[in-house]
C-alpha cells in the first residue's frame, strides 16, 4: 500500500542543502509534483538521497529521467538503499526529473539550480507544489528570479 504525502509536508529550505517537496493528491491536476533543490550537479552524490527520500513515501522507485545538459555525469543507473534505480538521460533543457514508481506511475520535479538563494528557491517550491499549477518549469524559474546557470563571479 504505498501512502501519500500528507498536504503540509513542510521542509526548512536552506542553502547548501538538497531539499524534496513533494504534493501528491488524489487528482494529481498541477503540472508538477513536486521540486528539488539538489546541492550541486553531482547526479551520483546527490540522487542517493533524493531518492531514499521519496521511496520512505512513494514505495520503491525503479527510473529516474534528466536533462543530460543539468549534470555533471550521468551513470545509467545507481544502486540506492541496495536497490538498482536506471538512469535516462535526455537533451530537453526542461528543468525537471521525471521519477517512476512501478510501471507507469511517474512524478515530475521542478529541479532548482543549486547556486539559488534560499528566497528564489522557496518561492519556486512554493509555486511547483501548488495543486493547480499549470506554469511549466522553466517559467517558474524565470518569474522567481532562478537563471539555469550559475552566475559569473
Amino acid at each position: 500500500m504505498t501512502r501519500l504525502l500528507p498536504d503540509a509536508v513542510h521542509q526548512a529550505v536552506k542553502p547548501g542543502t538538497a531539499v524534496v517537496r513533494l504534493q501528491t493528491t488524489h487528482d494529481r491536476r498541477g503540472v508538477l509534483d513536486g521540486a528539488w533543490w539538489p546541492c550541486s550537479r553531482d547526479i551520483a552524490a546527490e540522487l542517493p538521497a533524493l531518492i531514499s527520500a521519496l521511496t520512505e513515501y512513494l514505495g520503491p522507485l525503479t527510473r529516474v529521467g534528466l536533462d543530460a545538459g543539468a549534470w555533471d555525469a550521468l551513470p545509467t543507473r545507481l544502486l540506492v538503499d541496495d536497490r538498482v534505480v536506471h538512469i535516462d538521460s535526455f537533451p530537453v533543457g526542461d528543468d525537471t526529473v521525471l521519477v517512476t514508481r512501478g510501471d507507469q506511475d511517474h512524478f515530475s520535479l521542478l529541479v532548482i539550480p543549486p547556486h539559488a538563494t534560499p528566497e528564489a528557491a522557496r518561492t519556486a517550491m512554493a509555486e511547483a507544489v501548488r495543486a493547480d499549477n499549470i506554469t511549466q518549469a522553466e517559467q517558474i524559474l524565470i518569474d522567481t528570479g532562478t537563471d539555469r546557470t550559475a552566475p559569473k563571479t
